[in-house]
């Protein structure tokens, strides 16, 4: 029973130190961390790390460092970019509406060099002068050359993953117009409206955001790129 009692007493210290021994061990990220706030340069952020106690944490943390460095390579030139879309965002109604700038794109929408759908959107917001609240939303405008036009009717939204949501939001519907028609086909042109709250494009921010608009023919996906958003809401939130 002594000896029992002796081997218990000795299992829960050696028990104790390994757990004391597991908590004192920084993690990856806190050895990044670390490295991070020293100021250094890329190359000796590398020679830090490699000082690390074994090859594991080494691989670890200079993988880490290095998407810090792409991740700040990326928020510069966002920043770039947004400041260009601020300096077209338009003010005006006594500083309440704010139109940011027009983007034109081509969508491949088929397998043929012709399967192209020309886009056009931007984003306008209008501030309420009694709560300073916003109201958002998203013109769209969609040419395509087709037998009939489309009738697109509803938007969802997805994240970065591609996931959707399950139930869509319903656009609406300025105007449709045909022109250029030839044999059996028109250019449609097809222009349309989203609202979006000023919570979903502050929650989008990090990233823009990918939405699909959905007629009963075709989809279309549409992503709004993170600096344009950056530079809408940043002259909106001066």
């Amino acid at each position: 029973m002594k000896y029992f009692l002796l081997l218990f007493a000795l299992l829960f210290f050696l028990s104790g130190c390994s757990s004391i021994e597991l908590e004192a061990v920084p993690s990856s990220e806190q050895e990044t961390q670390k490295i991070l706030a020293l100021g250094l340069t890329h190359e000796e952020n590398l020679v830090e790390a490699s000082k690390l106690d074994s090859p594991h944490l080494v691989s670890v943390v200079t993988l880490q460092l290095k998407n810090a460095k792409e991740e700040k390579i990326q928020f510069e030139n966002d920043m770039l970019i947004s400041q260009d879309f601020a300096d077209m965002v338009i003010i005006s109604d006594n500083n309440t509406k704010f139109t940011g700038a027009e983007i034109s794109e081509s969508l491949k929408v088929g397998v043929l060099d012709t399967d192209i759908d020309l886009l056009k959107y931007n984003l306008e917001g209008v501030k309420d002068i009694i709560n300073g609240s916003f109201n958002h939303k998203l013109s769209l405008s969609l040419t395509h050359n087709s037998n009939k036009r489309r009738d697109y009717r509803t938007v969802i939204f997805c994240d970065k993953w591609n996931k959707c949501e399950n139930k869509g939001q319903v656009l609406s519907v300025i105007s449709s117009t045909a022109s250029n028609c030839k044999n059996d086909s028109c250019d449609f042109t097809e222009v349309m409206e989203v609202s979006l709250s000023d919570d979903f494009l502050n929650d989008t921010l990090s990233n823009g955001f990918t939405m699909r608009l959905i007629s009963k023919k075709k989809v279309n996906k549409i992503i709004i790129p993170k600096p344009y958003l950056m530079g809408y809401l940043g002259v909106i939130q001066n």
